[in-house]
């Protein structure tokens, strides 16, 4: 997508699927309904950061989306990383709450993702994980 001029937006679990048979090698994006161009076609320029809503799943959002920044790879890419933490820890990020989940509480949602420590999210994964966050 990225190679295309496209963030996708919205990175999360659901909008993975894997190949099966001889395809089982391949992974497939799915739900491209958040995504946007981040090169103006007609100017050819990356698109300027400003203010912007949240857009994305909370849980798996990169701290700048959730502070409102306009979204570009970077963000995409973080939350890639929190979709693969997420999964070597067994369905949980330390800023994940029952109550957070239940209310689907942004402001809160933040506070705990940007109090989590890099070394509190990485702690027991693999070296690549730690060097692709």
């Amino acid at each position: 997508m990225h190679k295309r001029n496209f963030l996708h937006r919205d990175i999360k679990p659901e909008n993975f699927l894997i190949g099966c048979t001889k395809k089982i090698n391949l992974i497939y994006v799915i739900d491209f309904g958040l995504s946007k161009r981040f090169i103006c076609p007609k100017a050819n320029e990356h698109i300027s950061m400003k203010k912007t809503k949240f857009i994305g799943t909370p849980r798996y959002s990169s701290v700048n989306a959730h502070m409102g920044l306009e979204q570009s790879r970077r963000d995409d890419l973080e939350a890639i990383g929190n979709v693969l933490i997420y999964f070597y820890k067994g369905g949980f990020l330390p800023w994940m709450t029952a109550e957070m989940d239940k209310n689907d509480d942004k402001k809160d949602l933040l506070k705990a993702h940007q109090n989590t420590s890099m070394e509190q999210l990485l702690d027991g994964l693999p070296e690549w994980i730690c060097k692709y966050m």
